[in-house]
């Protein structure tokens, strides 16, 4: 597809993820080496383990939406610096980095399209872009997003992998927790659906909000969810970890999350999620 330019996915941990390059890989999580076009073939998952990889937000649409159906909304909204921040790198800097590398003006994608036919807006998280974190645009978008919604009676979907609040705009990023979670209770007001997809990873104050409000929450397989880190955590309780704690898996078993859909199956379950929920087919 060409709609806009492919950005390099990466990892839980920044790295970029070599899955485009070169003739082997290896899995983040069994480790085992696996020839690429194995993994491509099979939609960017593990072979051996069902790690899934992750994906850019073009590979995302190109997965569930309904070809040539994708409506991009609020495309030119951009984060400015109103706190002036500076770490190692001026913020700005860190923006315009992020922005020539991902061709996006933040890192967040919303808009429309169909899956199977059922119209929907959608909320798709970019990892590549400052690690999805959430700042004041994200918010605003997922918001601008909901709010159309309602006023268009469509279900709300969200795709996230993130690491949380964006420290560099502070208090006003972890006040779009408050906002988004807002915004979503309107939605639920307007008794339209909202279902969330967990991707790897997905941490912080994305975790503590809108991820987990979702009338329905899926997962990919062995997605790292949760709001601190598991050293973090550890080092706060004194205490070990239980084995897998954090992956889809254990939430799963927990009752955190409500199913844990192969990418194989994601576009069908959706349809059928949406199909119940009562929506709107554009052949109807």
């Amino acid at each position: 597809m060409g709609w806009f330019k492919r950005s390099k996915p990466e990892d839980s941990k920044g790295n970029s993820v070599n899955i485009m390059e070169g003739m082997w890989i290896k899995c983040t999580v069994c480790r085992a080496t696996i020839f690429k076009r194995e993994v491509e073939r099979n939609l960017k998952v593990c072979p051996k383990c069902s790690y899934h990889f992750p994906m850019s937000i073009e590979e995302r649409v190109d997965l569930i939406a309904d070809a040539g159906t994708f409506q991009e909304w609020d495309a030119d909204l951009a984060p400015n610096d109103p706190l002036e921040f500076e770490d190692t790198l001026p913020y700005q800097t860190r923006i315009h980095n992020a922005q020539r590398k991902t061709n996006r003006q933040e890192a967040i994608l919303t808009g429309s399209f169909q899956i199977r036919e059922f119209l929907v807006a959608v909320g798709i998280f970019n990892f590549s872009f400052m690690g999805g974190s959430m700042g004041s645009v994200v918010g605003e978008k997922i918001c601008r997003a909901i709010d159309r919604a309602v006023v268009e009676r469509l279900p709300f979907l969200l795709v996230t992998t993130s690491g949380g609040a964006r420290m560099q705009e502070g208090m006003l990023s972890l006040m779009q927790m408050a906002k988004t979670a807002s915004a979503i209770a309107n939605l639920q007001e307007a008794r339209l659906p909202y279902v969330v997809l967990l991707t790897d990873p997905t941490f912080g104050g994305v975790t503590a909000s809108v991820a987990m409000l979702g009338d329905i929450i899926l997962a990919e397989p062995k997605a790292l969810i949760g709001f601190a880190g598991p050293r973090v955590i550890e080092q706060t309780i004194k205490q070990r970890l239980p084995e897998g704690f954090q992956r889809a898996e254990f939430l799963m078993d927990h009752g955190m999350i409500d199913q844990i859909v192969q990418r194989k199956i994601l576009k069908d379950t959706l349809a059928t999620l949406l199909m119940h929920c009562g929506a709107r087919a554009m052949s109807a």
